[in-house]
């Protein structure tokens, strides 16, 4: 019944406005309305805020700015109206007027958090890092004049989450660590600044090493301060490989910084991305000082670590990555082998070195490893390999010099067990030996004539040798295939082909040659037959 006697709400008609004298009416009436009812309810800040509101909503903005800044007259320390303000601005992209209603705002209510953050939320909206950060700078400043340690704390700890990643923030941190120093909290102004030398790239962290290092000598001992050197020589090693990622001495320098501080994650990482930097070329020269990266990678991993598996993978990566098609490193094949012979791995070395005979150029490294091994066997067969590919004078000399000393390690016991044993086994030594020198020297004689000289120093060798076995030697067989050294003289040719003269005479030049026996017999041959025909000759003219 009482519902049914409730008379309706009584509603002013809406308006439609049709022409700009009306709307100038009705713009006036309501101004006065709102004059009129702020005159009665001064302190009723809702009425203010409606008031300037509804300027907004005319987007007479002046008008608007005029109420919102005679409602503060009446109560600025309400900071609702604040925040009031700063939006309608912010929300008409008014943002230099934004600013300047924060920057009163913390000012005069500097206790109000809330202010605080939403001008900071207003910078980073903006992309105004710097701006934002000043903010934060002022708030902390603000508590810290003001001994709330915690409050000040808290904003630092909030500027960080925010700006951590920004290129400034070097400053903030150095900020927060400086403030840690005056509330005398040392550890956590060092963690600060290590927290940030860690995430700050090196090349925006100058001044940061510099503060750090002075505040290690200040509270820090004889550790912490070395560590803070040693963080500021790091940052000059940044610099320079950023620059220069090539240089491969920095490079070594860098790691030997790291290894002196013996912390196994920077060295590994150093390493790691010293050998990423691949050389521009497969050409050995490039290759030759970046290759001792890996090898003192794998010795590090082996000797300082103590990481056997590791180190395997250093060897294996590195062998991976060296274009064995064009260049190799004979050092890196016997390093990794000689690093599975530590292992007890045998059959891991010879399958490396196996490895390395069909891919790198020299494979000297195997045959020592199997004489070590006592397999004389295999030792012969890589000889015979090496010589299928290469007829050099040293190698035919190291297979004979083997072959002469092949199984005679034990020669001191057995003497004196069995002399006459030992005698036999000299002679099979010396027997294989001067089989050896006799297939080079026929090779020499017939495939290669011109190397005189390498064929003499294969005969010296082999006298030496027969010297060597004493009584079971035979010197007289060499002896009789020695050449007989001759000095002599040819004309210096130039080398347009021409004839070289100096003053009116031919130029020499001195030149050993070596004349062998069996070259010996033929030419005094052809000069008795040519004495003979020149003899016939001249009989056959006196008898005319």
């Amino acid at each position: 019944p009482n519902r049914e006697r409730q008379e309706a709400e009584i509603r002013p008609p809406k308006q439609k406005i049709t022409d700009p004298t009306e709307l100038s009416d009705y713009r006036l009436r309501k101004r006065k309305e709102y004059e009129d009812l702020i005159r009665r309810v001064r302190w009723n800040i809702g009425v203010w805020i409606k008031y300037a509101q509804w300027e907004e909503s005319q987007k007479d903005f002046a008008r608007a700015r005029s109420v919102w800044e005679r409602a503060l007259e009446v109560d600025y320390r309400n900071h609702t109206l604040w925040l009031k303000y700063a939006e309608v601005e912010m929300e008409n992209k008014f943002i230099n007027h934004a600013r300047n209603v924060w920057d009163r705002a913390v000012s005069l209510l500097p206790r109000i958090g809330q202010l605080w953050y939403k001008y900071i939320h207003m910078e980073e909206i903006l992309g105004n890092v710097a701006g934002a950060r000043q903010v934060f700078e002022r708030y902390a400043k603000f508590e810290m004049k003001n001994g709330e340690l915690g409050r000040c704390r808290y904003c630092y700890e909030r500027a960080i989450e925010k700006l951590a990643d920004d290129e400034e923030a070097e400053v903030l941190f150095v900020a927060f660590a400086e403030f840690e120093e005056r509330c005398k909290e040392t550890e956590r102004a060092r963690c600060i600044y290590k927290f940030a030398l860690d995430h700050i790239p090196k090349g925006r962290a100058e001044d940061l090493y510099r503060k750090y290092v002075a505040f290690e000598k200040q509270f820090g001992d004889k550790e912490g301060i070395e560590d803070a050197i040693v963080g500021k020589r790091r940052f000059q090693y940044e610099e320079e490989v950023r620059k220069s990622p090539l240089n491969y001495d920095t490079w070594f320098d860098y790691i030997r910084l790291e290894e002196s501080g013996g912390k196994k994650d920077r060295i590994r990482e150093v390493y790691e991305r010293a050998i990423a930097n691949i050389p521009p070329a497969e050409e050995k020269r490039y290759w030759q000082r970046y290759i001792y990266l890996w090898i003192n990678y794998a010795l590090y991993e082996e000797l300082d670590a103590e990481d056997m598996e590791r180190t395997r993978e250093v060897y294996r990566e590195c062998l991976k990555l060296i274009p064995h098609s064009k260049f190799s490193f004979a050092k890196i094949w016997l390093l990794a082998a000689q690093f599975e012979i530590r292992q007890k791995n045998i059959d891991g070395a010879r399958k490396l070195l196996g490895n390395a005979i069909g891919r790198a150029p020299k494979d000297k490294a195997y045959i020592d490893f199997e004489i070590s091994e006592g397999e004389y066997e295999r030792t012969r067969q890589l000889y015979q390999r090496l010589l299928d590919r290469t007829k050099h004078l040293k190698v035919w000399i190291s297979f004979a010099k083997f072959e002469a000393t092949a199984g005679l390690e034990g020669s001191d016991v057995a003497e004196e067990n069995d002399q006459a044993l030992l005698l036999e086994q000299r002679k099979q030594c010396l027997q294989r030996a001067r089989s050896v020198f006799e297939n080079a020297v026929n090779h020499l004689r017939t495939s290669a004539p011109e190397l005189k000289e390498e064929r003499a120093m294969l005969l010296e060798e082999w006298l030496t040798m027969e010297s060597s076995f004493g009584n079971i030697g035979d010197v007289s067989i060499v002896q009789n295939k020695l050449p007989k050294k001759l000095k002599k003289r040819r004309e210096i040719v130039s080398e347009d082909g021409a004839t070289a003269y100096w003053v009116c005479s031919l130029l020499y030049e001195e030149y050993y040659d070596y004349i062998f026996p069996e070259e010996t017999a033929p030419q005094n041959l052809k000069i008795l037959d040519a004495a003979y025909k020149w003899k016939k000759q001249k009989f056959s003219h006196t008898e005319e």
